[in-house]
């Protein structure tokens, strides 16, 4: 591939393998049954390995959950999460007294600094048929600068987020769903403030990109240096700079070339990721992102000491009401629903 925008392609996994100045993403796709009374699911929880059900090959699963599928209280310090919600809802709690219920094309971006705990629940809230939920969480990390502000917390909802349109010579339409960065003119909403993403150097984008099928669309080239990656995931192939790829790979391009996807016979969806590399050395354990293992070994300490805060809430694994709607509610008190 000496002479084609694609650098390599490799199996996506669980979770998927990002570059730097990302660490990982994970995609979870659950087809969860109705909903019971707790807004857990309404089925058996036979032969599963409660508190650590990752399966794999299962339609779903209830992850560290025991009672309603996700992942009660746990920390995080040196890094953000940006979670993208395709479809279903979370339900969020933490140290900072933050909540909210988002989902079905919210993004939430939690930058997680000197440190915060978390919940991330997932409410089957329909008791009379399927609950599926699909999102991608990403784990974009901090520079050293960076990994001690103070924790940030926000919410980019769904109908304020822009999206991008083109349609090829023949009128087959892609669509481009901007997290972050900037497409034909059209720029993303704002990232936090200490986040590598507000750094307009780092030319970091995270796209959700949708071909119609038969499609064609020519990717823009960006700055030189960058790492720059599309993640395919749904759909059967396409060709990616003259190279026929299928469904289910991730694609390393060139930055700073200009790449014609042209897709196949079905509707194909990719998520790129792209930023500069922050360049400096990693060190990591469970939920926290340093420098140095002297760093991870701090942070833990730090966390059996403070809590990071304290937990505000009643429960490990927190829930709202089947009927509250999308709504999110900031540690100064402000709130906002949709």
């Amino acid at each position: 591939m000496s002479n084609s925008p694609i650098l390599q392609v490799s199996p996506l996994g669980f979770p998927w393998r990002c570059q730097d100045p990302f660490l990982f993403t994970v995609h979870h796709n659950d087809n969860y049954p109705a909903g019971n009374d707790q807004m857990g699911p309404a089925a058996s929880l036979a032969g599963r390995d409660i508190g650590q059900d990752f399966d794999p090959k299962a339609a779903w699963r209830m992850y560290h959950g025991e009672t309603v599928p996700g992942f009660p209280s746990h920390p995080h310090r040196g890094f953000e999460t940006v979670t993208v919600v395709r479809q279903g809802l979370i339900d969020h709690f933490d140290s900072l007294g933050a909540t909210s219920r988002f989902g079905n094309g919210d993004v939430q971006w939690l930058t997680a600094g000197a440190g915060v705990q978390h919940a991330e629940m997932f409410p089957l809230v329909n008791p009379d048929g399927g609950n599926p939920l699909e999102l991608f969480q990403i784990w974009l990390n901090l520079p050293a600068k960076a990994k001690m502000v103070a924790p940030y917390y926000s919410m980019l909802w769904a109908e304020d987020l822009p999206r991008a349109e083109f349609r090829d010579g023949a009128g087959k339409l892609t669509t481009v769903e901007i997290t972050a960065g900037t497409i034909g003119g059209i720029a993303a909403l704002p990232p936090p403030p200490d986040s590598w993403a507000a750094q307009a150097s780092a030319d970091l984008a995270i796209w959700v990109i949708r071909l119609q099928p038969g499609a064609s669309w020519d990717l823009p080239a960006a700055s030189a240096g960058l790492n720059r990656n599309l993640y395919y995931y749904q759909g059967e192939s396409l060709e990616i700079g003259g190279t026929t790829v299928r469904c289910g790979n991730g694609i390393g391009l060139v930055s700073d070339q200009s790449v014609r996807l042209k897709n196949g016979g079905a509707e194909s969806y990719l998520l790129l990721l792209q930023g500069r590399p922050i360049g400096e050395p990693v060190a990591t354990y469970g939920p926290f992102v340093m420098n140095t293992q002297a760093e991870i070994q701090q942070a833990y300490a730090d966390f059996r000491r403070t809590q990071f805060g304290g937990w505000p809430w009643p429960k490990s694994d927190p829930v709202h009401p089947r009927s509250q709607g999308r709504f999110a509610r900031y540690p100064d008190g402000k709130e906002e629903s949709r």
